[in-house]
């Protein structure tokens, strides 16, 4: 087994920045819709797998080169910085690659990761109903037993579900069992089987980038489970934590970059209102950094990730109503990149599991104040 040469991640951030210099991975036009968002991202990671880039910090058994997942977090921010992909979509590999290392069997996560990470494939993750969102334990999607052979029938709706039309798998939660907790399983979906259909959704910052995924006797061979029947639940509880750990790494370096473009941008310069985004933006890294701390020395992410979820929203938003206040007219009047990142922001509180939520966590299983 090859063995990752990169303990120092500072040796590893010069080398990648060297490549990249070297190898000019910007978008090729100026398109930012999101087909082309999509396009560049498979670009993107077809050429730092084929460099190797991309398989540092994942295991020999899935194509990857060992290492630390720091070495990922470093590879994703680099990427961020240069804005050579969009964060959040380039970021879903840190949700569902260890999902499969941890729950599929052995032989198909070896098929299948290398596909997401080359950049052959894109993924989704179907979890959100529309009557259950937040409360994602009552979700009402059924899978049964196929009475015409072995595997399960799985029929429902799924909403929000990010990159959906673009996806050729799915990480899915359906019910096989009883009500609460115990009866939800986890299926990995060919999202080009008969009875799906996908329809995008528009979103008021103008991008199709949810969807809504009708599934109507939707055959899943038995091998296709992850984990055993009723481990939807524990595996949906360690995938949450992963969007909270090296998603968020990346996203705050691109955040940093747009607070590079706004001191470029801006005209007459406030301090304050600088000083408290920048504030807010190195509060939530070093709060990430202790998170990526964590999970670099093998430590299990759990509720504790809820306070990172808190910190970053607050600092994307604050950071967004900054650029309204010191380039007037722009969000507004412009129809201009600020605009539609300005809006995304506006969900920054919602996606992945609202302020509110994040907060009764916080009260309830870290600070131990009760359920009232």
């Amino acid at each position: 087994m090859r063995v990752s040469p990169f303990a120092d991640l500072d040796v590893f951030r010069r080398e990648v920045r060297g490549w990249l210099d070297d190898h000019d991975l910007s978008p090729d036009s100026a398109d930012h819709g999101l087909d082309a968002q999509v396009a560049q991202l498979g670009r993107v990671r077809r050429a730092l797998w084929a460099a190797g880039w991309m398989r540092y910090g994942w295991p020999a058994e899935v194509g990857g080169l060992g290492g630390p997942s720091a070495l990922r977090a470093v590879l994703g921010e680099e990427a961020a910085s240069r804005d050579l992909a969009e964060p959040g979509i380039w970021s879903m590999v840190e949700v569902l690659v260890p999902t499969l290392l941890d729950y599929a069997p052995p032989a198909l996560a070896a098929e299948m990761v290398p596909r997401l990470l080359g950049g052959a494939e894109q993924w989704c993750q179907g979890f959100s109903e529309p009557g259950s969102g937040s409360d994602l334990a009552s979700l009402t999607t059924r899978a049964v037993r196929d009475p015409e052979g072995a595997g399960w029938v799985v029929s429902g709706q799924k909403v929000w579900t990010s990159l959906a039309q673009y996806a050729a798998r799915c990480v899915l939660l359906a019910r096989t069992g009883g009500p609460g907790h115990a009866g939800i399983s986890a299926f990995f979906v060919d999202m080009d089987s008969p009875g799906i259909t996908v329809r995008p959704l528009r979103t008021m910052h103008g991008v199709d980038e949810f969807a809504e995924v009708f599934l109507d006797g939707v055959r899943v061979p038995e091998s296709r489970l992850l984990g055993t029947p009723g481990d939807g639940w524990r595996l949906a509880m360690d995938l949450l934590p992963h969007e909270r750990s090296t998603c968020f790494w990346h996203r705050i370096a691109h955040l940093y970059s747009r607070l590079d473009r706004l001191l470029a941008d801006s005209c007459e310069a406030d301090p304050d209102a600088l000083g408290g985004a920048w504030l807010d933006l190195h509060t939530v890294r070093c709060r990430s950094a202790a998170t990526q701390a964590r999970l670099a020395t093998g430590g299990r992410l759990g509720p504790e990730t809820s306070v990172d979820k808190i910190l970053l929203a607050g600092a994307e938003q604050r950071l967004f109503d900054t650029v309204r206040d010191l380039l007037p007219g722009t969000i507004e009047l412009a129809d201009s990149p600020w605009r539609t990142e300005y809006l995304y922001s506006r969900a920054a509180t919602i996606y992945g599991g609202t302020a509110e939520i994040q907060r009764n966590i916080v009260a309830r299983r870290l600070l131990d104040l009760g359920k009232e």
